[in-house]
């Protein structure tokens, strides 16, 4: 059994739908599960909408619409005008239409995952039904009745356990009938409320449903040919590892390498399931594979560029040096809001920390941090972390851009630049 997993720009337009539905034809005497994300920049423009909701603005209505006219239009070029995933879809919308019909009552980040989620919904609406459009038998499963997770909104824990034992109980009967499509980055909480499993999560979908039943290998089906060891939207002279360990791969993933979700490698080394990175518009492509042991080499550093990064210093107001007793409740207070640190440093009297900034969380954080320190910060910075690099490419790459923060170790430098 694999497992498949297509990312949005994979099923950005009609096009990509029916190659999705050609790449699985292709591998049809395999069980296969497939994971969907939300089409395109779908999730771009229902974040702007969940802002706009809970902001009250008076253009929600109009976001909405044209993110609903994006998918009539894939489900037209796809169906024509008559087949019933248009009720499909209405019927998913209509949740978000009557939502914004009232004033927003809760917090930011439960209407954001009630919002968001939509887009992942949608899509595999569509995928399902053109699969079995194309002749291809597949069941559409709605995710948030198996991966199960606690109430901590757009950043769900997920519950293994709970979680595998459904999986395990009910899949393989499905999967015995033909395809089986679900939705990416999606979970539901024990009160039957949609959460989210953070950005780019489908990848932590795949990997987790691939544990439970025990799969051959993970595939996720990107625009790119592999892995590379740099965003080639940035830089041009990129190349392609073909062979990676799940411990480099983590150590990328945790850098902010956004190729995969952070939490994808830890089920799937514990299973020993391998990760296929491959290219959408090449079946045939080798791509990229994360293994145990793999023959891995560097002829280049690997480049990992995080823009939009706030670099923030917190002191005692009495001057005294910084403590384990003050770093402690610093990073109560970091948890307390979810806010995750990339990269941080202690000196006698300070302790700076540079993190992704949203703004929302960021303003309760730092209410927080200033009942007890004195607090500066940065904002608008960007955040180069360089694995297996050499002194003259980190020189290349800062170039005559201000340094704010620099830290080196035997394989990783790390740099927040204005």
């Amino acid at each position: 059994m694999l497992v498949y997993k297509f990312g949005g720009a994979s099923v950005k337009d009609a096009r990509g739908v029916k190659n999705l539905a050609n790449i699985v034809q292709h591998n049809a005497q395999h069980l296969l599960f497939i994971v969907v994300s939300a089409m395109g920049k779908t999730t771009n423009a229902l974040e702007k909408l969940a802002k706009a909701y809970y902001e009250q603005d008076s253009d929600m209505h109009d976001i909405f619409e044209d993110i609903k006219q994006y998918h009539y239009q894939i489900a037209h070029d796809l169906f024509g005008d008559e087949d019933p995933v248009f009720i499909d879809l209405n019927n998913t919308f209509v949740e978000i239409d009557w939502m914004l019909e009232d004033e927003p009552q809760d917090d930011f980040d439960f209407i954001y995952d009630q919002i968001v989620s939509i887009g992942e919904l949608a899509s595999t609406r569509i995928v399902n039904a053109y699969l079995n459009h194309f002749g291809i038998n597949s069941t559409w499963l709605d995710v948030r009745g198996y991966i199960h997770t606690d109430n901590t909104y757009r950043e769900g824990l997920v519950d293994m356990d709970k979680s595998c034992a459904i999986i395990k109980k009910e899949i393989p009967a499905l999967l015995q009938k033909g395809v089986v499509v679900t939705q990416g980055f999606l979970g539901g909480t024990s009160e039957n409320f949609t959460t989210t499993l953070g950005r780019e999560g489908s990848d932590y979908t795949a990997a987790i449903f691939a544990s439970c039943l025990q799969a051959k290998s993970v595939t996720t089906w990107k625009d790119v040919p592999g892995i590379l060891n740099a965003d080639p939207k940035l830089f041009s002279d990129t190349v392609k590892f073909d062979e990676l360990t799940y411990n480099e791969a983590i150590e990328m993933t945790y850098y902010g390498a956004t190729v995969i979700h952070p939490k994808t490698i830890k089920p799937l080394q514990n299973a020993g399931i391998p990760l296929l990175v491959k290219p959408f518009n090449d079946v045939n492509g080798a791509g990229t594979i994360i293994k145990e042991h793999a023959n891995q080499h560097f002829p280049k550093p690997v480049i990992i560029v995080k823009p939009g990064q706030t670099l923030l210093s917190v002191s005692a107001k009495d001057y005294s040096f910084i403590s384990e007793d003050h770093l402690s409740d610093v990073f109560r207070l970091f948890a307390k809001h979810h806010v995750h640190i990339n990269i941080m440093q202690t000196s006698a009297l300070s302790f700076s920390v540079c993190f992704n900034v949203h703004e929302e969380r960021f303003e309760q954080l730092l209410t927080d941090l200033k009942k007890d320190f004195k607090v500066k910060y940065n904002s608008g910075l960007t955040l180069y972390t360089i694995r297996h690099f050499q002194q003259n490419a980190l020189r290349d790459l800062i170039g005559d851009k201000t340094v704010l923060l620099e830290q080196t170790s035997r394989n990783t430098a790390q740099v927040v630049v204005k």
